[in-house]
C-alpha cells in the first residue's frame, strides 16, 4: 500500500476529483471512480507551474517527459485552504523535480580553449580574410533536451503552442531580433530557451496587445455627402454605417423597423432619410437657417421628429447618480463662495442653438462610457462599499505596487561583518573617551547659525566648473555632428559582418551575466535553473566569447582586403572587445577563487 504524502480536492478539466501525492506517484482520481485517471511517476516529472497569489483560482500545472502540455489542477477548497494545499504539493514536487534534473545525464563538456589565458586571446590571422564560423557543439542534443524542457514555456501557465505563436509574432515584428534568433538559435550556438530567457516581457507585451478589445469609436456619426460627376451628391451606405446610425439614433432604427419593407424599400428609406428634417436634426453641427429651408418635408420621417432639447434643464434625466470620479459638481464645496457676481453673459441657455448640440455630445460620451463598462447593470457598476466614497476617486495606476525585496547579497565571511559592527558599537562615541555634552552641541550649532543671512549673501560660486561642463558638452555635440557629416566608406557587406559580430557578442554577454548574477526571489520558480546548470551555461558562453577576438581580426583583414581603413573597424569594435575581455577576466578570477576555496 503506497504511503500518502499529501492529498487535496482538485478538479481537472472541470471534473471534480481527488489529487494525491504518494511516495512513488502523483495521481488524480475522478469522483465516483476507483482507479486513478492520471498517474505520473516521480522520474517523469519535469516542470512545475503555479498561478499567481492574486489569481481568483488556485491552480497547479505539472509537465512530464513526452508531454510539455502536462495537466492542470484547480484546488476547489476555499481560497485560504486551497492555497495551503497547493503550497504543500508545490514544496514536495519542487524537490522531486530538482532531484530528477540532478540525475539527468549531463552534456559532454564544451571545449573551452585554455583560452582564457592572455596569450591565447591574441588574434590569429585567417587566410583570405574569411570570417570563421562558430563551431556547433556535438553535445547540443543533450543540451537541448535538458534546457528546452526546462524553459518551455518561458511564461508559467501558458500553452506551449500559444507561446510559440507569440514568439513567432515577436520575431516577425522585430526584424533585428529575428535576425539574431536566426544567427544564434538556428545555427545551434544557443538553445531556444536560452534565447528567450530574460525576454519574457516581449512575449507578455505581445499577448497583452492581442488580448485588448477594440473599443467603440469616439467619433460622432455624421455621414458626409460626396460630390460625383455631374454635380450630384451621394452618401455611401455601408453595413457599419447603418449599425452606427441605429446605435447612435434609436429613433432611426424605430422608423426602419416600422416602415421597411412594408411601406418603403431599403433604398427608398435611406434616400428619403438623408433628405429629411430628421437627418438634418442629427447633424453634428449648428444648423443654419438656410440649410433648414433646403430640407424637404417628409410625411414618414416628420412624425419621428422631436422638439429641440434647448431648455435650461435637460429633457432626459439621468437614471442614476454618477460616480464621484465623473461628477463635475462633486467638488463644488471645495471652491468656496464665488467672488464674481453672475451677469447677463453667464446665464445658462442664453444661446439656444448650441444647447441641443452640447447635450448631444454629452449623450454620445455617455454611450461611450457605457460601452466601455460592458453589459453590467447600473447597480453592479458602482462599488459595493457606498459608504467609502473616497474609494471611487482612487486611481489604481497611481497606487504604489508591491516593492521588490531585492537580491540577497552574497558575502564571504559574513560572521566577521557582524563581529566588526558589534566591536565598533562598544566603543565610546567621543574620540577622547569622554561622553559628549548634548546641550553644548546644541548651543554651538545655534551660535554658528546666528548670521546665516550675512554669510549667504557673501557666498560666491565659481563659474569654472559650470563653464568646463558646458564646454565639454559643446565639444561632444560638435564631434557627433562631425561624424554624421563624414561619408561612410565602409561597404554594406563588411558593415553587416561588423553588426552581426557585435550583436552576437552582446547576446553571449547577456547570457553569461544572466547566469552569473543571482535571480531576484520573486523571479525564482520551480523551473529555474539549478546552480550546476547556470555554471555550465556560463562556461559555454565564455567559450563563445573567447572566439570574438578572432572574429574581429578576421573582419579587420577583410576590411584591408577591400581597401577600407582598418583603424575605423578597430575603433568601432573596441567597446565590444573591451566588454568581452572584461567578462573573460571576471570569469578567470571567479574560477580561480573557487578553486582556491576548494583547496582550503
Amino acid at each position: 500500500m503506497p504511503t500518502i504524502v499529501c492529498t487535496a480536492k482538485a478538479s481537472c478539466k472541470k471534473l471534480p476529483g481527488l489529487l494525491e501525492l504518494t511516495d512513488t506517484h502523483l495521481q488524480w482520481t475522478q469522483d465516483g471512480k476507483k482507479a486513478p485517471s492520471i498517474r505520473i511517476a516521480y522520474p517523469e516529472a519535469n516542470s512545475l507551474f503555479c498561478s499567481k497569489d492574486s489569481s481568483p483560482q488556485v491552480r497547479l500545472k505539472i509537465a512530464f517527459q513526452g508531454n510539455d502540455a502536462g495537466h492542470n489542477f484547480t484546488f476547489t477548497q476555499p481560497q485560504p485552504i486551497a492555497y495551503q494545499e497547493r503550497e504543500r504539493f508545490k514544496t514536495a514536487l519542487t524537490a522531486i523535480i530538482a532531484r530528477n534534473k540532478a540525475l539527468e545525464p549531463k552534456p559532454a563538456p564544451l571545449a573551452v580553449p585554455q583560452a582564457v589565458q592572455a596569450s591565447s586571446l591574441a588574434p590569429t590571422p585567417v587566410p583570405n580574410g574569411a570570417t570563421p564560423r562558430p563551431l556547433i557543439s556535438t553535445s547540443r542534443a543533450a543540451s537541448v533536451a535538458a534546457t528546452d524542457r526546462r524553459g518551455t514555456p518561458a511564461i508559467a501557465g501558458t500553452d506551449p503552442a500559444a507561446e510559440f505563436r507569440l514568439r513567432k509574432k515577436v520575431l516577425l515584428n522585430n526584424p533585428e531580433l529575428g535576425g539574431l534568433h536566426r544567427d544564434l538559435v538556428m545555427t545551434g550556438q544557443i538553445t531556444e530557451a536560452e534565447f528567450w530567457d530574460g525576454r519574457e516581457h516581449l512575449i507578455l507585451a505581445q499577448a497583452a496587445s492581442e488580448s485588448q478589445r477594440k473599443g467603440k469609436s469616439g467619433q460622432l456619426v455624421d455621414p458626409r455627402p460626396e460630390t460625383v460627376e455631374g454635380g450630384e451628391t451621394k452618401i455611401r451606405i455601408t453595413p457599419q454605417l447603418v449599425h452606427d446610425i441605429f446605435d447612435e439614433y434609436p429613433v432611426v432604427a424605430k422608423a426602419y423597423n416600422e416602415n421597411v419593407p412594408q411601406n418603403l424599400s431599403e433604398a427608398d428609406f435611406w434616400g428619403r432619410y438623408f433628405q429629411s428634417k430628421l437627418f438634418n436634426a442629427h447633424r453634428a453641427s449648428i444648423r443654419s437657417t438656410a440649410a433648414q429651408h433646403v430640407v424637404k418635408d417628409d410625411p414618414v420621417f416628420d412624425k419621428y421628429l422631436e422638439k429641440d432639447d434647448d431648455g435650461v434643464e435637460p429633457r432626459r434625466e439621468r437614471p442614476e447618480k454618477p460616480d464621484l470620479f465623473l461628477d463635475l459638481g462633486a467638488t463644488n464645496e471645495d471652491h468656496g463662495e464665488l467672488t464674481v457676481e453672475r451677469d447677463v453673459t453667464m446665464q445658462a441657455g442664453r444661446q439656444k442653438g448650441a444647447i441641443p448640440l452640447i447635450r448631444k455630445f454629452n449623450e454620445h460620451s455617455e454611450r461611450l462610457l457605457n460601452s466601455a463598462l460592458g453589459d453590467l447593470p447600473p447597480t453592479k457598476r458602482r462599488r459595493v462599499d457606498t459608504a467609502e466614497e473616497y474609494s471611487q476617486i482612487v486611481i489604481d495606476d497611481l497606487d504604489e505596487g508591491d516593492t521588490s525585496s531585492g537580491i540577497i547579497l552574497e558575502m564571504q565571511d559574513r560572521q566577521r561583518y557582524f563581529e566588526g559592527g558589534t566591536s565598533g558599537s562598544s566603543k565610546s562615541p567621543a574620540a577622547n573617551g569622554h561622553s559628549l555634552d548634548e546641550r553644548a552641541l546644541v548651543f554651538e550649532a545655534r551660535n554658528s547659525l546666528g548670521e546665516w543671512e550675512k554669510n549667504l549673501s557673501g557666498l560666491k560660486i565659481e563659474r569654472t566648473a559650470g563653464d568646463s561642463a558646458l564646454r565639454s558638452m559643446t565639444q561632444n555635440v560638435a564631434a557627433r555632428l562631425d561624424v554624421r557629416s563624414k561619408k561612410n566608406d565602409i561597404p554594406v557587406g563588411l558593415f553587416r559582418q561588423m553588426t552581426s559580430c557585435q550583436t552576437a557578442a552582446n547576446e553571449f554577454l547577456r547570457q553569461y551575466w544572466s547566469s552569473i548574477i543571482p535571480q531576484a526571489p520573486e523571479l525564482q520558480t520551480a523551473a529555474s535553473a539549478t546552480p550546476a546548470q547556470r555554471a555550465a551555461k556560463a562556461a559555454k558562453m565564455i567559450g563563445y566569447l573567447s572566439k570574438t577576438p578572432e572574429k574581429v581580426q578576421a573582419i579587420i583583414m577583410t576590411a584591408q582586403a577591400h581597401g577600407v581603413d582598418s583603424a575605423k573597424v578597430e575603433v568601432a569594435m573596441k567597446p565590444t572587445l573591451d566588454a568581452v575581455n572584461h567578462a573573460i577576466a571576471f570569469h578567470m578570477n571567479r574560477e580561480a577563487a573557487a578553486a582556491q576555496r576548494k583547496g582550503k
